[in-house]
């Protein structure tokens, strides 16, 4: 079990001059580009939401490279710019890349994955990505080596098959479980579940404790990466972005719990509205 003088808690007044106001003659180039790259057939609300994520937590640009190509426009958020993987992994910095939300794990999959390691900019690892890497050594082995800020961001099963245990085993001892892939991966991580875990080589381990059992629901990873990215996007480091969007990936849910928002049924494009709501509170 984790032990609580192992990490050190995240608190709002922690991290909130992390995120600088804007200025007053600023425009959407200030803030960035996000890339998401997943979205395969019967999959495509994973990346659509992760980019609703970045872009109601203020991303300047987010580009939606989808694997099917049958959607040209979310209604919802029209903002978005739904394309292809190539186009989205050719954003320039500031930016950030996130890449695993509704991959799959075709070839074509494990292609757009394997391009988006190759690139420079920062890079965030979810979903069918974790998979992925999970299951050729080839590709952990260019996760390791790239010179380029990176971020896994796996649930406990992904987290277990990572380090070719079961998520009972992860569970049992997520600080142990956190610093095996942070040492055997040679990056940051975020080991999603209650109490998330935030550890970066050579950093602290963070744990969050705002969330609550409601967010226990689908889609709830992929706006996470999607915030995560946008922040990065506006200027924070990959670990600094990390710790800022679970912090208010929880607290989110907890507004949106005390405003009648669940616990139960509570959605996870809701989040994206909530965590919008906290961060300018915050600010």
């Amino acid at each position: 079990m984790l032990r609580v003088m192992d990490s050190e808690t995240i608190t709002v007044d922690t991290i909130r001059h992390w995120f600088k106001p804007r200025a007053a003659g600023c425009h959407k180039g200030d803030f960035g580009s996000v890339g998401i790259v997943g979205g395969a057939v019967g999959m495509a609300g994973a990346a659509i939401l992760a980019g609703r994520a970045a872009l109601r937590l203020g991303a300047g640009r987010v580009y939606c490279g989808l694997l099917d190509n049958r959607l040209a426009l979310d209604l919802e958020a029209p903002e978005l710019m739904l394309t292809t993987p190539d186009r989205a992994l050719a954003i320039t910095a500031p930016g950030c890349l996130a890449v695993g939300p509704g991959l799959g794990q075709s070839t074509a999959a494990r292609g757009w994955l394997a391009t988006a390691m190759n690139t420079p900019l920062p890079l965030l690892l979810d979903a069918d990505a974790l998979n992925l890497i999970a299951a050729e050594p080839a590709l952990a082995e260019v996760v390791r080596d790239r010179a380029s800020a990176t971020l896994l961001t796996p649930h406990p099963g992904e987290a277990g098959r990572l380090l070719g245990l079961t998520a009972t085993a992860v569970q049992d001892d997520r600080l142990a479980a956190i610093r095996a892939l942070v040492e055997g991966y040679r990056c940051g991580v975020v080991l999603k579940g209650a109490g998330s875990l935030i550890r970066f080589p050579g950093g602290p381990v963070w744990r969050n404790d705002t969330g609550h059992p409601g967010m226990a629901a689908p889609g709830m990873g992929d706006v996470l990466a999607g915030l995560i990215a946008a922040l990065v996007a506006q200027g924070l480091t990959l670990e600094q972005a990390a710790v800022f969007g679970v912090h208010l990936h929880g607290a989110a849910g907890d507004w949106a719990a005390k405003n009648d928002q669940g616990p139960v049924g509570l959605t996870a494009n809701e989040i994206t509205l909530a965590a919008r709501r906290v961060l300018n509170r915050w600010l």
